[in-house]
């Protein structure tokens, strides 16, 4: 059966059409991939803060005043600065940073090519989540500069504190308003676009899975965010009207008794933490598709257990609903139900075991090339194995109220939300870059900037684990009052070195991105050798994506194992 000829859409006239207001889904990925990497930047810049604070506690920086709210000592880090950086922080890494980069940007550009698409299923709602998704970052960024500076009761603005916090909060509140409006239209978009404009031929099961995970996490955004919406919703009315969903009564705040009626703090953490643990799960879930795909190609080897892959994806979707008390063991919860959320919570690493052994299992004895992608997957790979076998720690009631609040929680979280997403984000760009701007990365400059960061990466991450088993608290601006935590300054000092070595090996990604945009080798149509369909069309693609919609006989994974680099035969084409 031939391709079957369409009419070719021509791109807009005018720069602001084409390339500030556009609809097409390839211009819109990358408005939002550049956007994501500056907030990623900004990010990373407030963690640099944070650990030489840690590091080098009693140290000025001659710098300190920019962020800073009006009156603090130039250069001297209060305990109200250090909780707003801290704050802001992981709030910006993780609704403004990754997700928006993995799924806005990422997941915008490569999804319509890999299904045969010529765009996204609705144009102007995806380019209207951009908008609405910049908005909700300069709302956010604004609330440095308000009066009392940005909110200061950590990313999951716990009640009663985040009743009475600052200014800054209520701005807070309003960004996540406003991205989540942002999120759901992207969702939509995702949902229907795989739905409903997949190629001829390509079945679900045909699906890469980088498809299968972005839709997967689509779904679970449109089924988390109405709670977390409700939840800030419910905040700002006890904030700006007098409600008392979260404050008790006569809770007494700077001398003065409150006059409420009587609500209830747990009521936030359960409604946040319904959000937050599937917010685990939308972080992770695009990094696994992705990584899936890389370590299939540069293994020369069919993914090992394909519909397993599948099915894991979807039952860690399904479990991530049913987890979410165990950020709440040490709340006075039924023991009853703690041991419920103990045990779901244990079942949920059953499949991302299976999808720990099926990489390990397309990697075996395969035909492997270690070029900075796959350094990607294999660093991706360390990581999450740690993540998950301490995440299983904390599982156990016993020992996650043992550890709960210390820097063991830090450590784990660390390793599943920053190294899965980082790893899978440097893959997906220096897999996908080709695709995108039609030139190389160079390799051998990228497998340099991976490995670094996989090492001082672990350097931050790792001592954190030891720091939370021997009772260091988190979120704690001066250890001192810790006499016995003391002698521990030297491992503070040098997970900070550690941190700012990470940060500066970055220069070796910026440096390589940008000057490889305008200067590296023009890329061939599929340099990877790919079995994917995005590299069937060119580097970059037209506008209109594919010259005729493309007919898919077999899928992504559907191949012999070769007997050498490029002998990836589909299995209709087996001698």
């Amino acid at each position: 059966m031939t391709p079957a000829a369409h009419f070719l859409p021509q791109p807009p006239k005018g720069f602001l059409r084409r390339w500030v207001f556009s609809t097409d889904h390839k211009v819109i990925g990358l408005q939002y991939l550049f956007t994501s990497l500056l907030f990623l930047l900004l990010g990373g810049s407030l963690a640099m803060l944070i650990r030489w604070q840690l590091g080098f506690p009693g140290h000025k920086l001659s710098f300190m005043g920019v962020l800073a709210p009006a009156g603090m000592p130039q250069g001297q880090m209060l305990p109200d600065y250090y909780h707003m950086l801290f704050t802001m922080h992981a709030t910006i890494m993780v609704f403004f940073a990754v997700i928006p980069l993995l799924m806005g940007g990422i997941g915008n550009f490569v999804l319509p090519l890999m299904i045969g698409a010529e765009d996204m299923a609705f144009p102007r709602l995806n380019m209207m989540s951009y908008w609405v998704y910049l908005l909700a970052g300069i709302v956010m960024v604004w609330s440095f500069f308000v009066p009392g500076g940005a909110a200061k009761s950590g990313w999951f603005a716990y009640a009663p504190l985040s009743v009475v916090d600052t200014t800054g909060q209520t701005w807070w509140i309003i960004s996540l308003v406003i991205l989540g409006a942002s999120s759901i239209m992207g969702s939509i978009n995702f949902i229907t676009t795989v739905l409903n404009l997949r190629a001829p031929g390509m079945t679900m099961f045909r699906l890469p899975l980088t498809v299968w995970a972005v839709f997967i996490t689509s779904i679970l955004l449109l089924l988390a965010l109405p709670s977390l919406t409700v939840a800030v919703a419910c905040l700002l009315m006890d904030r700006v009207a007098g409600t008392s969903f979260f404050m008790p009564a006569g809770l007494i705040i700077g001398g003065n008794a409150m006059d409420r009626s009587g609500g209830q703090p747990l009521l936030w953490q359960h409604l946040f933490w319904f959000f937050g643990h599937p917010e685990v799960y939308i972080v992770i879930m695009p990094t696994m598709g992705i990584i899936s795909d890389l370590i299939s190609t540069f293994s020369r080897r069919p993914l090992f257990g394909y519909k397993m892959m599948v099915y894991s994806l979807c039952a860690i979707a399904t479990l991530s609903f049913f987890v979410w008390g165990h950020h709440m063991f040490v709340s006075g919860m039924n023991p009853t139900a703690g041991t419920g959320f103990m045990l779901t919570t244990m079942v949920i690493a059953l499949p991302s075991a299976i999808k720990t052994f099926n990489w390990l299992g397309t990697m075996w004895r395969g035909s492997i090339r270690f070029n900075a992608p796959m350094w990607c997957g294999v660093g991706f790979v360390a990581t999450f194995i740690i993540g998950g076998l301490t995440g299983i720690f904390l599982a156990s009631t016993p020992v996650d109220i043992y550890v709960h609040n210390t820097y063991f929680v830090v450590g784990h979280f660390h390793f599943m939300m920053v190294g899965g997403a980082l790893f899978g984000i440097f893959g997906a760009l220096y897999f996908w870059f080709p695709k995108m701007f039609g030139r190389m990365m160079h390799d051998r400059l990228g497998s340099l900037h991976v490995i670094l960061s996989f090492i001082f990466f672990t350097g931050v991450m790792y001592p954190m684990l030891t720091l939370g088993l021997v009772g260091e608290p988190r979120r704690l601006f001066d250890v001192s009052v810790y006499p016995a935590l003391a002698a521990l300054q030297p491992v503070r000092t040098f997970m900070s070195i550690n941190a700012f070595l990470l940060f500066t090996a970055q220069i070796l990604f910026v440096w390589n991105f940008f000057w490889s945009m305008f200067r590296g080798a023009k890329a061939p149509r599929n340099p990877w050798e790919s079995n994917t369909l995005e590299w069937t069309t060119t580097s970059p693609p037209p506008f209109y994506n594919y010259e005729t919609i493309p007919t898919v006989y077999h899928g992504p994974y559907e191949y012999s194992v070769p007997h050498n680099r490029t002998d990836w035969l589909p299995q209709n084409q087996k001698s």
